[in-house]
């Protein structure tokens, strides 16, 4: 992953000084200083809560800075609105992406700055130019494909594009690859580099280090919320950064003893289920997972991972098929039904189905067992015991802020609300536990944490299904891999036997070379 630098030390196309912004009591930013050169990638670290998203949130205009000073070209400038920050150049892909799914590419780029002929939006004229954007940076983009056609990684070039096609000079991507394959990332990483040679400035909220490594010029390290320095990304390595990013030494490496699996606790035999759309998306799953081991199902989004999972909890029904845990069926069963049975899971989206916002960490912490002595008796919650048991696991499971019992969910940074999810679901000690990209949007710190609760769960003999988009995530903690694929399991493999381009050309309906 090789990348060319192209920064002309001379001209600075954004600077912020001094930048401090409130949030009430709370400083989310404080004090942070941000140069950003002419067609440099310029990555911004941090943990989560740290203040990435935030400081980024005021360069593109959607927060008011409390103080501070911004310089667009030189200029001092004040961004009230995003609509000012594309005037002047400055366009932001956001991690969840702002697109309408039944349109085309062409239609969701050009919303809202529809070229018209009279009183007619010309859409050859508007074709043209995407596909134009399009050749010119190596992106190789269907202009007239619908978005709920394409994959993750096409959509977040449609994304590109429409940053682009308004004129933007300055990207900020926040997040891009939380949801991309390898072969995806490297040809994000390959774009990113058109950009650059074209003098564009790219700038990247992240906090994986390998993609640092491999895409950055300099990077810009926040610490709770405090500027702790720039580095140039040449003359620092992983660790480096990792430490400069949490304040402590990190261990990269998952500590993982071998262990001999025992019963199967989940089959699943010929599983067939439709999408949102109606649509068949499991065609025959078949799957194990055995107390003691942790198994990986390793796939690219939208290959039916997800209602895969929302069968197993209950989220959703299944069309034909069988699905036992510990023996016993539980195919289209309740939730609460499963959750009895032994199943707990960590959710993919964590503020849909993984909390209530507005309730505290505290009753977040007790929603499967508030019926439960201690903290309910004779159908009356005890709140001495409530709290007693969220004081504990805050601590056990840093989660931050320190004393967050009384907080609404809702107020928690993203990493923060996992850890909360987290510490529940370990806590209630099932037979299988089915974790869903657990670590997704968490910093290095966050995900050693994470990690070391997996492996836990499994040295305890529980059986463990991992579902994440992470390869490197897949590989270091599964004893087995899986791969799905167009809703099936098309083949696997001994987590210590996995290589990434094997499991990359599998998971994208590829042959694992016998």
């Amino acid at each position: 992953m090789g990348k060319v630098s192209h920064v002309d030390e001379k001209t600075i196309a954004i600077q912020m000084k001094d930048i401090v912004k409130k949030f009430g009591d709370f400083t989310a930013n404080d004090h942070i200083n941000l140069t950003v050169h002419k067609g440099e990638v310029h990555a911004i670290l941090g943990e989560n809560g740290a203040g990435k998203s935030t400081l980024m949130n005021v360069l593109y205009g959607l927060y008011r800075p409390t103080s501070g000073e911004i310089f667009v070209d030189g200029k001092q400038v004040s961004i009230d609105s995003p609509k000012k920050a594309i005037e002047m150049g400055i366009g932001m892909v956001h991690q969840h992406f702002m697109l309408v799914p039944p349109y085309t590419v062409t239609e969701n780029i050009i919303l809202g700055m529809e070229p018209r002929k009279g009183l007619v939006v010309d859409l050859k004229e508007a074709r043209k130019r995407v596909q134009e954007i399009s050749e010119r940076y190596n992106m190789q983009v269907d202009p007239d494909a619908k978005i709920e056609d394409i994959s993750v990684g096409m959509q977040q070039r449609a994304e590109i594009l429409k940053v682009l096609y308004r004129g933007a000079d300055i990207l900020i991507l926040d997040e891009p690859t939380a949801s991309l394959t390898p072969q995806e990332i490297q040809e994000l990483i390959e774009i990113i580099g058109h950009l650059t040679a074209d003098g564009k400035s790219v700038i990247l909220i992240t906090h994986k280090l390998k993609e640092i490594k491999a895409s950055a010029d300099y990077c810009t390290i926040i610490r709770q919320g405090k500027y702790i320095r720039t580095v140039k990304v040449d003359e620092v390595d992983e660790h480096d950064l990792a430490s400069m990013m949490v304040g402590r030494d990190v261990e990269f490496v998952v500590d993982k003893k071998p262990l001999t699996p025992g019963d199967v606790v989940l089959s699943v035999k010929d599983l067939h289920g439709k999408d949102y759309r109606d649509v068949e998306i499991l065609k025959g799953l078949d799957l194990t997972v055995r107390r003691g081991e942790i198994v990986g199902l390793a796939g690219v989004d939208g290959n039916g991972q997800t209602e895969l999972v929302e069968i197993l909890t209950g989220l959703k029904k299944g069309d034909s098929g069988q699905v036992m845990v510990n023996g016993q069926d539980i195919f289209n069963a309740t939730p609460r039904e499963i959750f009895d049975r032994g199943i707990t899971s960590i959710p993919a989206d964590r503020q849909k189905h993984g909390l209530v916002l507005e309730f505290s960490v505290a009753e977040n912490l007790i929603l499967q067992n508030y019926g439960k002595e201690p903290f309910s008796k004779k159908g009356i919650l005890q709140n001495k015991a409530i709290m007693e048991h969220a004081k504990k696991l805050v601590e056990k499971f840093d989660v931050r802020p320190a004393g967050s019992e009384t907080r609404p969910a809702g107020t928690l940074s993203g990493g923060n609300q996992q850890k909360v999810i987290i510490a529940r679901e370990v806590t209630n000690d099932s037979d299988l536990l089915i974790a869903v990209n657990p670590t997704r949007g968490l910093d290095v710190g966050a995900i050693e944490f994470v990690h070391r609760y997996l492996v836990e769960q499994r040295n305890k003999n529980k059986a463990v299904l991992l579902v994440s988009f992470e390869l490197d995530e897949i590989m270091s903690l599964s004893d087995r891999i899986e791969v799905i694929f167009d809703g099936k399991i098309t083949g696997g493999m001994a987590g210590k036997d996995a290589d990434e381009n094997t499991l990359g050309l599998m998971m994208a309906g590829g042959k694992a070379h016998e």
